[in-house]
């Protein structure tokens, strides 16, 4: 929806779509339900992503001694540039499917998690180095498999897919 009008050559719009169709109530509702979800989803992840810096990055590995205060300060900024990287990505994949994105999302979390998950339970020998080892591999594949297909040429570089070096657009 851009400018109060829709646009019907978008398929992220699918659900307004439909609920259009029943009437201008039902479109409300479920316009405010996915506002909402998405204003949610969104928040708690920056909330998470700023924990994380702090908590585990700065006090766990690199065992910074920082006050509370230093604290939330640290991590007021890390929300706002967690922040500010989300809106870049978002203006530089507008053009994808919501659900393509949402798809790649998964492949490069299940990328970075499985190889450790796999290591952790079924190979005694596993280190802390291993660990960080098969997180880095498993994500920087997946993204980098992820810039280099058809679709991020197309969508996002403004070239055309038939010279991407990546011949398939999902990391699977």
């Amino acid at each position: 929806m851009t400018g109060g009008t829709l646009d019907l050559t978008n398929s992220n719009m699918s659900a307004p779509l439909l609920a259009k169709s029943f009437g201008s109530l039902l479109f409300a509702f479920i316009s405010a339900v996915a506002f909402t979800t998405v204003l949610g989803t969104v928040s708690g992840l920056i909330v998470a992503a700023s924990g994380a810096v702090v908590h585990d990055l700065l006090a766990g590995t690199f065992k910074l001694s920082i006050t509370d205060t230093g604290k939330v300060r640290i991590g007021k900024m890390t929300a706002v540039a967690v922040g500010a990287i989300a809106v870049v990505l978002g203006i530089l994949f507008e053009k994808m499917n919501v659900n393509f994105l949402v798809g790649w999302a998964f492949s490069v979390a299940a990328s970075a998690n499985l190889p450790s998950l796999v290591m952790l339970l079924f190979w005694k020998g596993t280190t802390r180095q291993g660990i960080i080892a098969s997180v880095l591999v498993g994500m920087l594949s997946s993204l980098a498999w992820i810039l280099l297909s058809g679709e991020t040429f197309k969508d996002v570089y403004g070239i055309a897919p038939e010279l991407s070096p990546v011949p398939f657009s999902q990391p699977e």
